[in-house]
Formats: C-alpha cells, structure tokens, sequence
C-alpha cells in the first residue's frame, strides 16, 4: 500500500522529502548515540540503590525572601521581611503555622521577654483570651487561637504562605549562593527562586540540603537531647488539679511539690512516666498541657526512628490517661482533647554559620558588636538515656550563665551564600544550643534574619553584607509599627 500523499507531490517534493527524512534521521541517530553515551557514562546503581532519572520542575515565582518553616522563628522572620517592603513567600510542611506552638501543642513560651513581636504576640493573644502569665518572661496560650493569630497576621502583612510542602533540594549557581529551592506537595514537585533564603526549619533541612557543614548533639551519632509528645487534656473541675499542675493559675513559678504529687497519682495507677519530671501546667479555664514523655536516642532527621518514637509516645499518652482516670477522684472524667501531630523535637541539626556560638560566650556573658538579640535562658539539657533519667531528667551541664548576645553571624550560613538561619538551627555548640533554643529566643532570631534577607534583596547584596548597625534601626521602625 502507498503513501497517498506522495502520490500527488511533483518528483521534486518527493526527493526534497526523502532527504529531509535522511536528514531527521541522521539527527535522530545523532541525538541517540549522546543519550546512550550519557547513559553509558553515568555510574550505575550500586545494589539497593535506585537511579532517579532527571526531569525539569516547574519554577512556582521569584520572590525576594523564601522562608523554609513557618515555625516560631520561621512565621517571625517572614512577617518581619514583609513589614520591612520585601516580597515573601512562607512553606510550611504541616497544616497550620507556628511548628512547636501549635502542631506540638506546646502551649509554653519562654524567654520572652524581648520586645516586638514576642511583645506583639503576647498583647494579642491577651486581647483573645488566650495569655496566661507566667512570670516576666514566659506565659502560656491556648494553641487553636495561637494558630489563627499567626494566619491573620502573615495575610495582613502580604505573607504568601503554602502549607503541606516539604523542602526537598537546594540549587546553587557557579558562585556558590543558593538561588533556588525544589519542594514536594500535592501540587507535585515545584522550584521557588529568591534573592536571599532563611532556614527556620528546626532541623536544619535546608542548610544540609545546601551542603552545609553541621552538628547535631553532642555527636553525629547523638547522644542528642529527647523528643517529647505534648498533649492537651481537659479536667472536670480545675481546682482539683492544683495539686498535681506544676503551673496554675498564672502562679509566678515552676512549682516543685505537685511533680511529686504527680508521680504518685501515676504510681497509684501503676504507671511510670518517660520523662522523669512529669507535668501538668494550666493553659486555660479546664484546658491543660501535658508533658509526660521521652524518646531517647532518636536523630531528628531519621525519618522511620522519628515514627516509631511519635507511635511510642502517643501510645504512652492513651495509656497515662486512662490509668489517671480509672483512679476517680480529681481525675475523673479526664478527658485527652489531642495529642501534637508533631513530636517536640530539641536537637536537631545546627547549621554551621561564620560564628559558632559557645559555651563560654554564655559563661562570660559575652556581648557582640552584631549582636542582634540578648538571651538569658539557662543550659537546659534533658536527660539523653533512659538511665540518665533515673537520676535528673535534665540538667544544665554545670554551665551557669549570664546574658549574652547572639551575633548576627551566627545566623548567616558560612558554607554557601544567600542563606540564612533562625531558630534551633543556627550556629552553635550543643550547650549553647541548650539555652538559646528556646521559643522566645526564636522569634527575636527571626526577626533579625527577616530584616537583614529584606534589606540584602532590596539593596541586592548577600546577607553577610548588610551591616547590623544599618539594620538594626530599621527593625526598631518595624517594631513601633512604622514602614520601613
């Protein structure tokens, strides 16, 4: 059979058609031969590995500041760079903002006693009902309305935020500065470009997919500090839990004797807690957190041990519960409002920056001509074996401090370019780490990473450019509610 549409082409046409078709397959030929000499060049998988094949991703935008975690420190630096004119963008893993604060349920702020927006959080909060004062530097706060908080404000301030997507890769151009980051989501594998990046993931996810140096415990094969399952419960009557709750009533310290008290309801109920100081601290009205549990041992990127812990713990929770309730009494009718969706994580990776916080700068007190935030919390290390537990489930590495500052340095990645860190994940040893890893400590770091990325986008230099003393004025103007 032929090829009708030859058949009416002039004998001209058909000879052109013939060489172009040599001509295709000439190239075709050509082409093949590179693929199969790139494919034959490529290292093959070694036994258990699989070899992903390359694919191009679709670029979502450019913005000038990509936040990558809407945690504490990610949900500040990213209102902060907002406030200060940049164009932001905000991924979030999980389904709401404020990581610890309100898919760990910790419901605690400490060290917070800084001003801007730990003061801002802590006048609107109150004004929703949702403060419950501690002492000057810490308070708690219900996690549903702290959730809420955070998306009005981050929409207010012209925040773009998407939730449930992961930071999967990092790009770098010729000169070593990030310049794009790959993530994954339901909307399938998207690439983000930006003019400066800040890691405010806890972990440290971005920064070691960047191929930066980093540190975790007190070794790369731990021994780290534990992971803890927070959870809410709800009594029946508030005032019979005064006893047993080491915070009540906004009282203006941990209060030691109901610990004891504690541990003997849960031995009277044939249970022992994980975590060797069991708790109970008033959130609001009948609403209490509890903090029951440890997980030793567990590397906070090591995804199948991290599960295996959050099952444990959960698990542990049920069991707490319904022995407290079986006892009557004060416990009756105690109710388990939820467990976090994300276990409490205090050691993860610690970004290597061109300055490594130490302990002696917390035992000298030490002030930095770029400091950009004074801490004072003390060294809190929690037990980091189940025998360690038995005898302090924390301790402070007999470090006494004295406030110090936390450079700016700190949270500027030393190994590549245009990346920043704020939060657990910045720059410092394992004791350091241990104070300034606190929440309230978090948001003072984000706000100096959001104004130093918006004023290295906008005036196009890298972060370890902008001199603090320039910045620093400018993150007062944001803080007196003023355009930068």
């Amino acid at each position: 059979m032929t090829d009708s549409s030859s058949s009416i082409l002039p004998a001209g046409d058909v000879n052109r058609r013939s060489l172009l078709r040599g001509a295709l397959g000439t190239v075709a030929a050509a082409v093949t031969g590179v693929v199969s000499a790139a494919e034959s060049a490529a290292p093959s998988p070694a036994a258990g590995q699989v070899q992903e094949i390359g694919r191009t991703v679709p670029l979502v935008d450019d913005m000038d500041v990509i936040v990558c975690g809407g945690g504490p420190a990610g949900v500040t630096a990213a209102l902060t760079a907002a406030r200060a004119g940049a164009r932001v963008r905000l991924l979030e893993v999980h389904g709401c903002l404020g990581g610890v604060w309100t898919a760990g349920l910790l419901s605690y702020v400490l060290d917070a006693d800084k001003p801007g927006f730990n003061r801002e959080l802590v006048t609107r909060l109150g004004e929703r009902g949702s403060h419950l004062p501690n002492n000057a530097s810490s308070y708690f706060y219900d996690p549903e309305e702290m959730k809420l908080l955070l998306e009005e404000l981050c929409l207010t301030a012209g925040v773009k935020v998407q939730l449930f997507t992961r930071v999967v890769a990092a790009q770098k151009d010729g000169d070593n500065r990030v310049t794009t980051v790959i993530t994954e989501s339901k909307a399938g594998r998207q690439a983000w470009r930006a003019r400066v990046f800040i890691d405010t993931t806890g972990d440290g996810d971005l920064g070691a997919l960047a191929g930066c140096s980093w540190e975790v415990g007190e070794s790369k094969q731990c021994p780290c500090q534990p992971l803890t399952m927070m959870a809410m419960v709800m009594a029946v009557d508030p005032q019979a839990m005064r006893p047993f709750a080491s915070h009540f009533g906004g009282q203006a310290s941990w209060r030691k004797e109901p610990v004891e008290n504690f541990r003997q309801a849960l031995a009277q109920a044939g249970l022992k807690a994980t975590y060797g100081t069991p708790s109970l601290f008033q959130v609001r009205d009948r609403l209490f957190n509890l903090m029951i549990n440890h997980e030793y041992g567990i590397l906070a990127y090591d995804a199948a041990a991290v599960t295996e812990a959050t099952f444990r713990a959960r698990a542990e929770i049920h069991r707490v519960v319904r022995g407290l309730r079986k006892l009557g009494g004060p416990w009756d009718g105690l109710q388990l409002v939820a467990t976090a969706e994300q276990i409490g994580v205090r050691d993860g990776r610690r970004i290597l920056g061109r300055y490594v916080l130490t302990k002696e700068d917390l035992i000298e007190g030490r002030k930095q001509e770029d400091g950009v935030m004074r801490a004072s919390f003390n060294v809190d290390i929690h037990a980091v074996s189940k025998e360690a537990n038995e005898k302090a489930a924390y301790h402070s590495a007999g470090v006494k401090t004295k406030p110090y500052d936390i450079p700016l340095r700190a949270l500027i990645a030393k190994d590549v370019d245009g990346l920043m860190m704020a939060g657990r994940c910045i720059s410092g040893d394992f004791i350091a780490h241990a104070s300034y890893r606190v929440t309230g400590n978090s948001v003072a770091m984000g706000e100096a990473a959001g104004v130093v990325a918006a004023l290295a986008a906008r005036t196009k230099v890298l972060p370890h450019h902008v001199d603090w003393k320039e910045a620093s004025p400018v993150l007062e103007k944001i803080r007196a509610g003023q355009a930068a």
